[in-house]
């Protein structure tokens, strides 16, 4: 949730009971969001982007959708098909970027001249691509206003995944109602750079001159069970039959790879030192099968944890290189949620850190040879849009990583 957004007075509530519990809160901006959602309403439409009717589709990842039926993509920008001259892949990684003010503004054009200097040929966008309450259609206008034009020029594919602003119900954040997620996969038929081919999904870089890939990434939906209000969706809940289908589709995609680097990508983190706390204790929530995200720890623990290289998250607007540990069975957890919001420029937890950052904007790049793989985390100057390298950390090839099968 953002820095200026309310959390629920008790875990687990639903969003209607959220709205009793705080009259102040229904009258306010929110109560108005709630009147507004009672009336259709319509923002303008993406001239060319998107066209066509709505049509029920399932999609891949086991996914129920309200699908748009697009028109047929042009001008997509391919994946990358090797490494580049130096021998690695460079991927741009952003989070919690979709508001459309200038601090987005200021990162993306700090963000498109690194992307120039050093090749990047792939771009992350860690969830909350579409502040407070994503998108009304398939072709909302703001996904111009707030993903296509700030980021024009960084002209890539961008692998996107959902987060709790996405999928917002009558409380903006709320991750109340996962369905609109579809809206964001129906979208990626028409756009160049949003790569989104349903919820949950993996994408595989190959190698020079080898059949196996050398980095494989594996983007996951963490909503259904980290929402700060209780699903009434049967199919969403957090033991429902959406969540246990992804769970499946995650354990055998990262049993069946055979990748150098495994990289998960989810916009709540499972360890962050910053306000929002980590997965089992979000806000300070230890009970209920929602707010807290109890369910997302063990889904982490039990399936991620000692099999990715990686975990990488945005949802706390902060920027965080966490150090791999026995409790995450070597995978090391990264936060990058600083691209339009900042933190408020302290620690709350102690988890062992390599180098992190509370109070700036920033993103970071990843790099990714057969030999090591990099991290370069840059902080931004929203007045100048120039950044600067705050921090490298690498991971040389063949370190100890504990293994689980």
């Amino acid at each position: 949730m953002c820095d200026d957004e309310l959390i629920p007075p008790r875990a687990d509530m639903t969003e209607e009971q959220w709205l009793r519990a705080d009259p102040v809160l229904a009258e306010g901006p929110v109560g108005e969001r709630v009147r507004q959602m009672g009336a259709p309403r319509r923002r303008t439409l993406l001239g060319g982007v998107m066209a066509g009717a709505a049509a029920l589709a399932v999609l891949p990842g086991g996914t129920r959708a309200q699908a748009a039926a697009a028109a047929a993509p042009t001008g997509k920008f391919p994946l990358p098909t090797g490494p580049g001259r130096s021998g690695e892949y460079a991927v741009l990684l952003t989070g919690d970027a979709g508001t459309g003010e200038e601090a987005q503004h200021a990162v993306a054009a700090a963000a498109r001249e690194i992307c120039r200097a050093q090749g990047v040929g792939l771009a992350v966008g860690l969830g909350d691509n579409l502040y407070e309450n994503g998108p009304e259609s398939a072709d909302d206008s703001e996904f111009r206003t707030k993903f296509e034009e700030p980021n024009s020029g960084v002209d890539v594919p961008w692998l996107m995944v959902l987060g709790n602003h996405d999928c917002s119900g009558l409380i903006p954040g709320s991750g109340g109602d996962p369905s609109r997620g579809d809206r964001e996969v129906s979208y990626a038929k028409g756009s160049p750079r949003w790569y989104m081919p349903s919820r949950y999904y993996n994408v595989a870089l190959p190698a020079h001159g080898r059949g196996e890939p050398l980095v494989e990434f594996f983007a996951i939906d963490t909503n259904p069970v980290s929402s700060y209000v209780a699903q009434l969706d049967p199919y969403y809940r957090w033991n429902g039959p959406y969540m246990r289908e992804q769970r499946r589709w995650l354990d055998g995609a990262l049993k069946a790879s055979r990748a150098r680097w495994k990289i998960v990508l989810g916009h709540h983190p499972y360890l962050n030192n910053g306000k929002h706390g980590s997965a089992g204790s979000y806000e300070g929530f230890v009970i209920g099968h929602y707010t807290s995200g109890i369910h997302l720890k063990e889904l982490y623990e039990e399936v991620v944890c000692g099999r990715a290289d990686l975990i990488l998250s945005g949802h706390d607007h902060t920027l965080q290189i966490l150090e791999p540990t026995t409790r995450t069975g070597g995978t090391r957890q990264i936060v990058c949620g600083a691209a339009s919001k900042a933190g408020d420029g302290k620690a709350h937890f102690g988890y062992p850190a390599t180098w992190q950052n509370f109070s700036d904007h920033g993103f970071m790049v990843l790099k990714v040879s057969e030999r090591a793989m990099t991290v370069d985390a840059y902080t931004v100057d929203i007045a100048t849009r120039r950044a600067r390298l705050a921090h490298s950390v690498r991971t040389a090839a063949g370190r100890e990583v504990l293994s689980r099968g």
